[in-house]
C-alpha cells in the first residue's frame, strides 16, 4: 500500500521559459537550504523533480491518513522522522534530538543566578552575559554542535536568516538616504520651476518605491521567520533538558528542587514553580522580543552612525562636541527615569502564570468542581487571580505615564533647541563661514537626527522587558542544568542479583524544609528490605504514614537518606521470557492509584508509555491487546468507544473503575519482573481484583502492593507494617508462617470471648425492645414527667453499642 505520494507534475512549458524557472527554482532551493535546513539530498531530489517531471500524486485514502497520524513518526539511524499530513501527501520532518553531551558541555556556561538578579532584571553585564549564554549556546549554533571548542556559527540556519535580515536593515538605510536626496532633488526642481526634472525626479521616485516596499516586507517577513525560529531553537533545547529520563527526572523533581547560588548562603526552598508558563508564553514572548528588538536597533544604530558624519562635516569639532554631550545627557536623563520595566515584566509573566493555571485547574478538575458545586468558589479564586494581574498591569501603566512625558519632553523639545543650538556653532563661532549651499541645513539634519534617536528611545522600554524575560528564560535553563541527578549508593555484597534490596534507608521528603528552615523528621527511618522474585510484598499501614514514600524511593524517584544508605536494583533482562516479543524484559513497573491517561487512541492508552512504532516492533498484535482486556475485565471497551484507534479524552470518557483496569493493562502489556501496585484497585470490586492479582502472579509478576485492604494479604508473602506517629518505626513478617498462625490464633481466641457474650446481649436487647415499646415511647415523651428517662436513653445507648458489637462480630467471624 503507497502512503507516501509524489508530487504533482509540472506544468508544460516551452523549454525557453522553462530555464529561467528552473534557475530561479534553483536559486531559491540553495536560499532554503542555508536558512530551513534542506541537504544536499533534499535539493537533488527537487531541483530533479523541476527538470524530469513526475507523474500525478496519489491521493491518500482516510484509512492511510489515519494510519500515518497513528504512527507520527518515523525512526532513523540519527534521527526521529515526523509524518505530517499536508494536502493529500506525507511531509516528513527530521527532528534529531539533543546529546547528552551538549547538556554536560553546557552545564558549565549556565550558573545559579543570585535571588537578587532574579527579582530586580536590569540592563548589566549580568543581563548581557545571560543573553551570550542563550544565543552563543543554545539558538545560535548549528543543532549538529556538540557544545566543545568554538561553535561553527555560519553553519547555523538562525545565523543565515540574521545576516540576511541584517542585509536588508542596511538596504532600507540606503534606500532612506536616497530618497531623502530625491525629496531635496524634486524640491530643487519645483521651486526651479523646471517641469522636466520634476517628471524626471517623480518617475525615480515611483522607481524607487519597488524596491522599498519590496525591502520593508522582507524586513517583516524576515523578523517573524527568525522569531519562530529562535522559539523552536529554545523550545526543543528546553523540551530535552526538561524532559530528561533517569536518573535526572527534571521535570518530576523542578518544582521542589533547592538550590543556591553561587555566593549566596540562603538556599532557595521553592524550587521553580510554574514551569509551564516559562516554556510557554516567556519562551514565545522572548522569541518576539529579541527578534523585533534587533531589527528596531540595528536600522537606528546605524542611522546615528551616518547622520552623525553628515553633522560632523557641516558642525566642526565643536558642534560634534556639543552633540556627543547632548547623547550623554539624554542617556543620562533617561536612564534616571527609566523604571524597573524588566522587574515588572517578570513580576507580570508570573501572574499570567498564575492566571492561567488557575483556568487550567478548573478544566482539569471539572468533574470534582461540579460534585461540590463549587462553581462560584472557583469563579472567586480566578477572579482574585485575575485582579492580582490587572492590578500589576494597571501599575505599569501609570508608571509609564511620568517616564514616557520625560521621554518625549527630552527627545523631542529638548532635541530641537539643541538643533538650534548646533545652527549657531558654525555661524557664531566658526571663523571659517560654511557655505551651506543647498545642501539641508544643520537644523533640519538635527532635527532628523531627534526622530531617529525618538525611535531609538521608544525601545528603551522595550529593552528592559527584553532584560527581565532573559532572566526568567536564564533562570528556566540555569535550574535545569544545575539540578544534580538522583544518585543513591549501590549495595557492595549482593546475594541476590535478581532482588530488589534496601539496605539502612530512611525514607523522607526531599527537599522537606519547615518555615525555620529545620529538616523535617523520618516516615520511616532505617528500612531494610529484601524483595526476591516471586516473593510479593504488601505494604499497609494508615493514611499519612509513608507508604507512597517508600514505593517512592523503590522506583528511584526519591533518593535514600541515611548514612550507609544503599539500594540494589536488578537490571533490565535482554532477553524475554516470551519468545515472541524482542523487547527485554523491564524490571520495575508502577500504577499508580490515579491512573494517568495519555492523550491519544485506546490502543495508545494501553501501550503506553510505548509509542505505536514500539508496539509493532514488538510483535504484538491487536489479538493480544483484546486478550490482555479480556484479563483486566474491560473487554467490551473496543467495540464500545469505536475500536483501537478511537481518540478521546480517556480521563473523562472511562469511569474510576475502568481507569485502574486499564493501568493493571499496562502491567500485563509490559510483564516487568516487579510491579509496584499503589492502592490502584482502591475502585475495583473484590472478586475482579482478587482475580487480576492471580493473572499478574501466573506471568511471573512480582507483586509491591500499597493497600489497606485485608483481603490482599493472602496474595503475598511479605508484609511491611508502617507504624507512623512520627517515630519512623515499621516492621517486617512473612506471611503464612509459625508467628503469623499464632498472630491469628489469638485473634480467633478473641472472636470467640466476645461470641460468648452474644446470647446474653440479644436478651438484653430484647428487654430493652419491650420496655421501649411503641405505646411506652408515647407515654414517656415528656422527659418532665418521668425520673428514669435519663437512664433509659443511658441503656438504649448501651443497647445500641452492643448492637453495633454483635453485628461487627458476627461480620469478622464470616469472613
Amino acid at each position: 500500500m503507497a502512503i507516501f505520494s509524489k508530487p504533482a507534475r509540472l506544468p508544460d512549458i516551452s523549454q525557453a521559459r522553462r530555464r529561467p524557472l528552473i534557475l530561479a527554482a534553483l536559486v531559491l532551493l540553495l536560499l532554503r537550504s542555508r536558512l530551513g535546513g534542506l541537504g544536499k539530498e533534499g535539493i537533488d531530489a527537487i531541483s530533479s523533480r523541476l527538470l524530469r517531471g513526475r507523474g500525478p500524486a496519489k491521493k491518500l485514502s482516510a484509512e492511510e491518513n489515519l494510519q500515518v497520524l497513528q504512527k507520527i513518526y518515523e525512526k532513523n539511524a540519527d534521527a526521529e522522522v515526523l509524518l505530517v499530513p499536508y494536502r493529500d501527501r506525507i511531509t516528513k520532518v527530521p527532528i534529531r534530538p539533543i546529546p547528552q553531551e551538549k547538556f554536560a558541555n553546557d552545564k558549565k556556561h549556565f550558573p545559579l543566578l543570585p535571588q537578587s538578579v532574579q527579582k530586580k532584571p536590569n540592563i548589566d553585564l549580568s543581563f548581557l552575559k545571560q543573553l551570550r549564554a542563550l544565543l552563543l549556546r543554545i539558538v545560535l549554533p548549528p543543532p549538529s554542535w556538540d557544545g566543545k571548542g568554538r561553535s561553527p556559527l555560519w553553519k547555523s540556519k538562525e545565523v543565515g536568516v540574521l545576516t540576511l535580515h541584517s542585509a536588508f536593515l542596511i538596504l532600507r538605510t540606503v534606500l532612506s538616504i536616497l530618497v531623502a536626496r530625491l525629496d531635496g532633488r524634486i524640491v530643487r526642481d519645483l521651486v526651479k520651476a523646471d517641469g522636466k526634472g520634476f517628471m524626471k525626479g517623480l518617475g525615480l521616485w515611483f522607481l524607487l518605491a519597488i524596491p522599498s516596499t519590496y525591502t520593508n516586507s522582507m524586513i517583516r517577513h524576515l523578523q517573524s521567520i527568525l522569531s519562530l525560529s529562535l522559539r523552536t531553537r529554545l523550545t526543543r533545547y528546553v523540551h530535552d533538558l526538561y524532559l530528561s529520563a533517569y536518573p535526572d527526572l527534571r521535570y518530576y523533581r523542578v518544582s521542589s528542587h533547592s538550590s543556591t547560588a553561587e555566593g549566596e548562603h540562603e538556599p532557595n526552598h521553592g524550587g521553580l514553580d510554574g514551569v509551564e508558563q516559562y516554556i510557554t508564553a516567556d519562551v514565545e514572548s522572548w522569541a518576539a522580543s529579541l527578534s523585533g528588538l534587533y531589527g528596531n536597533l540595528l536600522k537606528p544604530s546605524l542611522d546615528m552612525l551616518l547622520f552623525t558624519s553628515q553633522l560632523s562635516r557641516s558642525l566642526g569639532v565643536r558642534g560634534t562636541a556639543l552633540l556627543f554631550l547632548n547623547y550623554y545627557a539624554t542617556v543620562a536623563i533617561l536612564r534616571a527615569v527609566t523604571p524597573a520595566f524588566g522587574r515588572l515584566a517578570s513580576v507580570e509573566a508570573r501572574l499570567e502564570g498564575e492566571y492561567r493555571r488557575g483556568m487550567g485547574r478548573v478544566g482539569r478538575e471539572s468533574e470534582e468542581v461540579a460534585f461540590y458545586n463549587g462553581g462560584y468558589r472557583e469563579k472567586d479564586i480566578l477572579t482574585k487571580a485575575y485582579l492580582r494581574l490587572i492590578k500589576h498591569v494597571n501599575s505599569i501603566y501609570k508608571i509609564r505615564i511620568a517616564y514616557e512625558w520625560t521621554e518625549d519632553y527630552v527627545i523631542k523639545y529638548l532635541w530641537s533647541a539643541a538643533g538650534y543650538a548646533l545652527i549657531a556653532v558654525p555661524i557664531l563661532f566658526t571663523r571659517a563661514k560654511r557655505s551651506l549651499g543647498i545642501q539641508a541645513s544643520p537644523s533640519d539634519e538635527a532635527r532628523e537626527r531627534a526622530s531617529r534617536d525618538e525611535a531609538v528611545a521608544g525601545r528603551t522600554e522595550n529593552l528592559l522587558e527584553l532584560a527581565g524575560l532573559t532572566t526568567r528564560i536564564y533562570t528556566l535553563v540555569s535550574t535545569l542544568h544545575q539540578l544534580p541527578p538522583l544518585q543513591t549508593p549501590e549495595i557492595d555484597v549482593v546475594e541476590d542479583p535478581e532482588a530488589i534490596q534496601l539496605k539502612n534507608v530512611d525514607v523522607r521528603v526531599p527537599g522537606g524544609i519547615d518555615e525555620d528552615g529545620i529538616q523535617e523528621m523520618d516516615l520511616v527511618s532505617g528500612l531494610n528490605l529484601t524483595i526476591r522474585s516471586g516473593e510479593h510484598l504488601m505494604i499497609t499501614g494508615s493514611n499519612g504514614v509513608g507508604k507512597s514514600a517508600v514505593a517512592r524511593v523503590l522506583a528511584g524517584l526519591w533518593p535514600a537518606f541515611g548514612e550507609g544508605a544503599a539500594i540494589h536494583r536488578p537490571a533490565d533482562s535482554p532477553v524475554n521470557d516470551d519468545p515472541s516479543d524482542p523487547r527485554p524484559r523491564p524490571t520495575l513497573f508502577v500504577v499508580p492509584q490515579r491512573s494517568y491517561m495519555v492523550t491519544g487512541s485506546l490502543l495508545e492508552n494501553i501501550i503506553y508509555p510505548d509509542t505505536y512504532n514500539d508496539f509493532l516492533k514488538s510483535g504484538k498484535t491487536e489479538e493480544d491487546l483484546q486478550a490482555i482486556l479480556e484479563s483486566v475485565f474491560l473487554g467490551y471497551l473496543k467495540e464500545r468507544e469505536g475500536g483501537w484507534l478511537t481518540r478521546k479524552e480517556w480521563r473523562d470518557v472511562l469511569s474510576g473503575g475502568e481507569k485502574q483496569r486499564l493501568g493493571l493493562a499496562r502491567v500485563f502489556y509490559r510483564r516487568p519482573k516487579f510491579a509496584i501496585l499503589d492502592e490502584c484497585t482502591s475502585a475495583v470490586s473484590s472478586d475482579v481484583e482478587g482475580r487480576m492479582y492471580e493473572s499478574a502472579k501466573a506471568l511471573g509478576i512480582t507483586l509491591i502492593t500499597i493497600s489497606l485492604r485485608p483481603s490482599l494479604m493472602k496474595y503475598h508473602t511479605q508484609l511491611l507494617t508502617l507504624n507512623g506517629e512520627g517515630t519512623g518505626r515499621w516492621s517486617l513478617t512473612r506471611l503464612g508462617t509459625a508467628e503469623e498462625r499464632l498472630s491469628v490464633g489469638r485473634e480467633i481466641a478473641l472472636l470467640e470471648q466476645k461470641l460468648a457474650d452474644v446470647e446474653k446481649w440479644e436478651k438484653r436487647v430484647a428487654e430493652l425492645e419491650h420496655m421501649l415499646g411503641a405505646e411506652s415511647f408515647e407515654e414517656s415523651s415528656e422527659p418532665a414527667e418521668h425520673d428514669g428517662d435519663h437512664d433509659s436513653v443511658s441503656e438504649v445507648g448501651a443497647a445500641s453499642e452492643n448492637g453495633s458489637e454483635v453485628a461487627i462480630t458476627e461480620s469478622m467471624l464470616h469472613e
